[in-house]
């Protein structure tokens, strides 16, 4: 997996196909779900194997380009584990034609991006890129799917990111280990599945450069991969470029090795216990397994996996976290594969909860599955929240793309998941009851218990789980005569095509009217899919918490939705779910905001919920307790993990008591402190419709929206007792720059930042400033993670953000390393910090990294969501929202001398403070060396309420 990339849980299936001799259109697929068209696509085989799928979409100005790979982690070699994912890195280097990078360049670099993942089954890389630059892309797969070059530099390198990410992911995420180790290595025996996709970084260690060429002559050929193109492009040109790319490339003459997926049926119940380090809040975790995706039980099983957790009417969250205040979270994962799979069940135990209690609660709601058919309510609402899902799945042709591959892929049926919606809607109470009587037994049950080591008694020993001994594992396949591919001299490279003329599409336009009572309307109408998105978003969020209420604004915003005058918690969220939507709401510094997501025939039932959540909140005391006992337990997590309290602690150091110095969400004792009186005022003194604007994008037209806003929100009036919101002094001083160490000894990672103040959203350097952050921090190709990922192997990931707010917002540079590179990291954000100030950007970086903008942008409205959250944070910003479209045009038109202008004032290092959060044994000499006045502060001794952090 690359930055951002997480698929362990994504389950596959990879059955045999059935190959055509020509181009030609899909035959029809049975009738998927209601709302959702079948997928429209053509299929042809090359003579050497490769499938070749495409669907058209000519009202987008992107393509998606997919090349699927049917060898996944399954098929690491013995003592290779997290071997094909760490040959995922190594895929997106230098090739004959094309050097090191090159990919990042071709996609990121002109406004696309590109990413990949490694699942047991296969491993997929996709990019999305403007239409024009489609012959390029399929000149590149086409290259490192014949020609990749493996290099020791790039090896070495690249393993040392794996490594990272392996760091990032599992040892200093809190629950890391539990789901991608454990819940593997005690879901299988037998098959291959049973070891971790992440691997071991002993066995990382243990590759060599030999074993990464046989990997590729072995598995990356064209009779194992499958090509996807989705978006905008011409038919009879994209066959010219598939056969000049793709049809050359040799069908090797020898077999592709398999191995077998065979898991013996579970008939006992498995049971244990692990005491780890870092694990905040005790969780318990239990494995049932599952047929093969291709099953026809697994359509009965998606039903009865979302009625289990597919919102907060689902029974897990209903019972465990609403209802008995049991589980902090609870929630499943539905992991079907090739062969056999395996449904997660978990719980994160709220404070002060057992793990034990925890399993006994599970156990007793899949018990009810088994025992009693579910009501017919449940099962519509299952199905319309699978059906509104599928549909939000298919509004890129990035999503159209995905869901074509991993049917093709998994199901070995490019129609398998139309065919799965249309099983589903046929789904029974009884054939739910049927899948949990048949998967759920209790003999059939793999539970673990996931506990703090402090809890660990003296005498207890705990057990050791780790990857089956019986696991069906063969050893690496080495083909004769593997080729060592070098990169080709400039003057033997095969040239890149050319790009073709910019394929357009004009930015969605809003309809912007005002009820007579202030209210703001604003319409995007998309009639392409039958969705509608509504936001309604007023002015005054966080930075309105007054001193020593931190939390309050985002705690009002959350209770939103958690009861009216006439209904319940319970009762919202049935009554959204039931018409397979789905309802939030929340804070954010400068604004708070409701959203509903529906089908566009759901709209008038789903804005009457809207508008009962706006005008009518109840805020129940019970509802308030429940909400902020539920944030502490978020809390403890979030500041056990080094990452997150790195940005947490920059932020106080940054803004001090300004109005966005504190927790968005509050601190311990904030939250403790807040009463309903604070919550209501806090309500009565922003929820006012002369400050609140109704935000509609989707299948809904002017006409109906205005009729409807009227009807519902028409006599809405302020509350006389509503007061002037009061917030701290935004005039107040910033902060003087600190260097700041927060000692969490055993932390596996060091989260590091480096963080300043930086510029309001409506100042007249925005742009400048944003492009500037984008070469320094914004994307694979940028600065920070060239030089730290890239070229030193230092971190998963590096970047940094620039958020214009209302006020002036911060700029952060963030890196998470091992903790002996922590200096290091430090050093390397603040000299490229300093050189964007002191050098011009060259023409040529400068047009990529305003790409990437511009690129981001211009997917962001692609979908009804995306677009209603720019207009939102436009309206809480201050923005004019015609700004959507004065955006691009913006962004285009900075050059150098505005980057390196900006970047002098917002970026010098010289005014930015350094928080490094981490095992400080480890770093703290080196850190003290190059800053003296360095502040070490235990984390157990952390004041989060206080300027000063003490």
């Amino acid at each position: 997996m690359r930055m951002s990339r997480a698929a362990l849980f994504v389950g596959a299936a990879l059955l045999p196909f059935t190959a055509s001799a020509q181009t030609a259109p899909a035959p029809a697929a049975a009738t998927s779900g209601d709302g959702v068209k079948p997928l429209n696509f053509t299929h042809r085989t090359l003579a050497n194997g490769l499938q070749v799928y495409a669907i058209r979409d000519t009202n987008t100005a992107t393509v998606s380009v997919q090349v699927w790979y049917k060898v996944g982690s399954k098929d690491d070699p013995k003592g290779r584990s997290g071997f094909a994912h760490m040959f995922e890195h190594l895929m997106f280097k230098a090739t004959r034609n094309l050097p090191a990078e090159s990919m990042d360049r071709l996609t990121g670099d002109v406004g696309g991006y590109n990413n990949a993942s490694t699942n047991q089954d296969y491993t997929n890389y996709y990019e999305v890129i403007p239409a024009n630059h489609l012959q390029q892309l399929l000149f590149a797969e086409a290259d490192r799917m014949s020609s990749l070059v493996v290099d020791p530099a790039v090896f070495k390198s690249e393993r040392e990111v794996v490594k990272e990410e392996l760091r990032t992911r599992v040892l200093a995420q809190p629950y890391g280990k539990l789901f991608y180790l454990y819940f593997p290595e005690i879901s299988f025996q037998t098959s291959p599945y049973g070891r971790p996709g992440i691997g071991s970084i002993a066995d990382l260690d243990a590759a060599t450069i030999d074993d990464i060429r046989a990997f590729h002559a072995t598995y990356y050929r064209p009779d194992n991969a499958v090509l996807v193109v989705a978006g905008n492009f011409d038919p009879a040109e994209l066959n010219k470029w598939v056969d000049e790319y793709f049809a050359p490339i040799k069908r090797p003459d020898r077999p592709i090795p398999t191995v077998s997926t065979t898991e013996p049926e579970r008939t006992k119940a498995t049971h244990y216990t692990v005491y780890e380090k870092n694990v905040p809040l005790p969780a318990v975790l239990i494995s049932y397994p599952i047929p093969a995706d291709d099953s026809a039980d697994t359509p009965a099983l998606s039903v009865l996996n979302a009625v289990l957790s597919a919102g907060e009417s689902s029974r897990l969250y209903e019972n465990l976290v609403y209802r008995d205040q049991l589980a902090q979270a609870a929630d499943t994962f539905m992991d079907s594969k090739k062969g056999t799979g395996a449904l997660g069940v978990y719980a994160i135990m709220a404070p002060g909860k057992s793990a034990k209690a925890g399993e006994a609660a599970l156990r007793a709601q899949i018990a009810s599955l088994r025992d009693k058919p579910v009501s017919a309510a449940e099962l519509n609402e299952a199905k319309n929240q699978i059906l509104t899902g599928s549909i939000q799945g298919r509004e890129t042709a990035d999503g159209k793309a995905s869901t074509l591959a991993s049917s093709v892929v998994i199901d070995g049926n490019p129609h398998a998941a139309d065919e799965q919606l249309a099983a589903i809607a046929k789904v029974t109470a009884a054939d739910v009851q049927r899948v949990a009587q048949k998967y759920l037994g209790e003999n059939r049950s793999a539970a673990l218990l996931y506990l703090p080591e402090s809890a660990k008694p003296a005498d207890a020993t705990g057990d050791t789980v780790a990857v089956s001994k019986t696991i069906a594992v063969k050893p690496l396949v080495t083909p004769p005569n593997v080729p060592v591919v070098e990169l080709a001299p400039p003057n033997q490279r095969k040239p890149l095509p050319p790009v073709g003329p910019p394929v357009k599409v004009a930015m969605p336009t809003p309809v912007v009217t005002k009820l007579d009572n202030g209210m703001q309307l604003v319409v995007v109408h998309r009639s392409e899919l039958p969705l509608v998105t509504a936001v309604l978003e007023t002015r005054g969020g966080g930075a309105l918490d007054p001193s020593g209420k931190a939390g309050l604004e985002s705690l009002t915003a959350d209770l939103m939705t958690k009861g009216t005058k006439t209904r319940s918690a319970t009762q919202i969220a049935q009554a959204v779910e039931s018409l397979g939507g789905s309802i939030s709401s929340g804070a954010s510094w400068d604004g708070q905001g409701v959203t509903i997501t529906v089908k566009g025939d759901q709209i008038t039932p789903a804005l009457d919920i809207l508008a009962d959540v706006a005008r009518n909140p109840a805020f129940a005391q019970a509802e308030i307790d429940r909400a902020r006992t539920k944030e502490l337990g978020n809390l403890k997590v979030s500041l056990s993990n080094p990452g997150a309290l790195s940005g947490i602690v920059a932020n106080r150091a940054v803004f001090g008591t300004k109005p966005y110095g504190h927790l968005l969400s509050g601190t311990p004792k904030s939250l403790t402190s807040l009463t309903r009186d604070d919550v209501m005022g806090a309500y009565q003194s922003v929820w006012k419709p002369e400050t609140t604007s109704l935000v509609l994008v989707g299948d809904i037209n002017e006409n109906d929206a205005r009729a409807l806003a009227d009807k519902l929100f028409g006599d809405w009036q302020a509350s006389p007792d509503a007061a002037t919101p009061t917030a701290p002094d935004a005039n107040a001083a910033y902060p003087a720059p600190r260097v700041i160490v927060v000692d969490m000894p055993g932390a596996g990672q060091a989260g590091v930042v480096v963080g300043r103040p930086g510029l309001k959203r409506s100042a007249p350097d925005y742009y400048p400033a944003i492009v500037a952050n984008s070469v320094l921090g914004v994307g694979y190709s940028s600065r920070l993670n060239t030089e730290i990922r890239i070229k030193r192997g230092l971190s998963y990931g590096a970047g940094s953000s620039l958020d214009g707010r209302l006020e002036t917002g911060p700029f952060m540079a963030k890196v998470q390393t091992k903790n002996p590179s922590a200096t290091e990291v430090v050093g390397l954000i603040r000299t490229e910090m300093e050189k964007l100030g002191t050098d011009p950007v060259g023409t040529k970086e400068l047009d990529a990294r305003k790409a990437t903008l511009i690129g981001s942008y211009g997917r962001s409205t692609e979908t009804n969501s995306g677009i209603a959250g720019i207009l939102s944070s436009y309206i809480v910003e201050g923005v004019p929202l015609d700004e959507i479209k004065r955006f691009i045009p913006s962004v285009q038109a900075v050059d150098a001398a505005q980057v390196q202008k900006a970047a002098e004032k917002l970026l010098n290092p010289d005014e930015a403070s350094i928080i490094v959060v981490g095992d400080s044994k480890q770093f703290l000499d080196s850190l003290r060396k190059e800053y003296p006045k360095v502040e070490v502060i235990p984390a157990a001794s952390l004041d989060l309420d206080s300027p000063t952090l003490k």
